[in-house]
């Protein structure tokens, strides 16, 4: 096997361990955001409840996506790290300050209010500033050779504190999602208006976000634009209007699961959507894949041992959410 087929391989494994963050640790993090809203304490415990058992095992494919990178793509690392390095710190000491949250308000009863601020604040943090980061990653960075060579505030633009937003009421979208699925009663009807708010919130974003992007790289505009692009990818659009479409309707329905497969489904497409525009740019406007991936023996080395680790997290991570389906109930719960 020669090194250039070690890189779709090392390709994949980033993309999947990237989406399958931003899918699973994206819910919870939507439900920490929504969590700020319920008016009592009987439905916050509720709410809590639902992703006591599994929020922190989603956390493990940001783990797998960040060693991913460092290993397979080291030129990358070492160009985007510095480049996105404050929003990377607030994001996951917000990710920490969550997690001390969630712990201490079942043992600290006297400052159970602040903890409870803590863990909603600490979500919708999080979720800003990785959607900052993505804005500033399709953006591009100031790049000299192989090194990041522009300010540590040059993430701070215009575009990427609108997908900071966008992320943070995406995540917001999935939470109620998965809040309708897991719920019922007023917690439930309170997850589909906020599932409805977060909806219009997310179509303006990615409206704009799709206007904007082809104007960054006249590359981006041209791929959607022109002949055979614009047939070729226009699936992408018109699906996304449709489970738009599908996933309004079926908040008006009563559907328990729908919202969330159909959140999950906007999530696809957006993704799959910045891939059309960036591929096959892993440091967007400058080095590809294939010019940022490490020696073919550090990439066979490391592929072994993530093709064994690889099963076990989809296994665990399968069971944990079969053992823990259905309904939650407020008399059973994480004490």
């Amino acid at each position: 096997m020669t090194a250039l087929s070690f890189v779709p391989v090392w390709t994949l494994i980033l993309a999947a361990g990237i989406f399958f963050y931003v899918l699973l640790d994206g819910f919870d993090l939507g439900v920490g955001i929504l969590y700020g809203f319920e008016p009592d304490l009987a439905s916050r415990n509720t709410v809590m409840s639902s992703i006591a058992p599994i929020w922190d095992g989603n956390e493990t494919w940001l783990v797998l996506g960040g060693l991913a990178l460092l290993a397979a793509f080291p030129l990358a690392f070492a160009i985007i790290i510095p480049a996105l390095y404050f929003p990377i710190l607030v994001m996951l000491l917000s990710l920490v300050f969550r997690g001390v949250a969630f712990e201490f308000r079942f043992r600290d009863a006297e400052h159970k209010s602040f903890w409870d601020h803590g863990f909603c604040y600490g979500s919708g943090l999080a979720a800003f500033c990785q959607g900052v980061m993505l804005g500033a990653f399709i953006e591009g960075f100031q790049v000299e050779g192989r090194h990041f060579t522009g300010s540590s505030f040059d993430f701070i633009t215009p575009f990427s504190m609108l997908t900071g937003l966008a992320l943070v009421f995406g995540y917001g979208l999935l939470g109620a999602g998965w809040l309708i699925l897991k719920t019922e009663g007023a917690i439930q009807a309170r997850a589909r208006r906020s599932a409805r708010v977060c909806l219009v919130a997310v179509l303006i974003g990615i409206g704009i976000v799709s206007v904007w992007t082809p104007l960054i790289d006249p590359q981006i505009a041209a791929r959607w634009f022109t002949w055979p692009g614009i047939l070729v990818f226009s699936p992408v659009p018109i699906a996304t209007a449709v489970i738009t479409i599908s996933l309004w309707r079926l908040l008006d329905s009563g559907s328990h699961g729908g919202p969330f497969v159909c959140a999950i489904g906007l999530f696809v497409l957006s993704y799959t959507g910045i891939t059309i525009s960036l591929w096959p740019m892993i440091v967007p406007h400058h080095y590809s894949f294939w010019d940022a991936a490490s020696s073919p023996s550090t990439q066979a080395f490391l592929l072994v041992g993530t093709l064994f680790l690889l099963p076990v997290i989809l296994v665990y991570t399968g069971w944990s959410y079969w053992v823990f389906r259905g309904k939650v109930r407020a008399d059973i719960g994480y004490h």
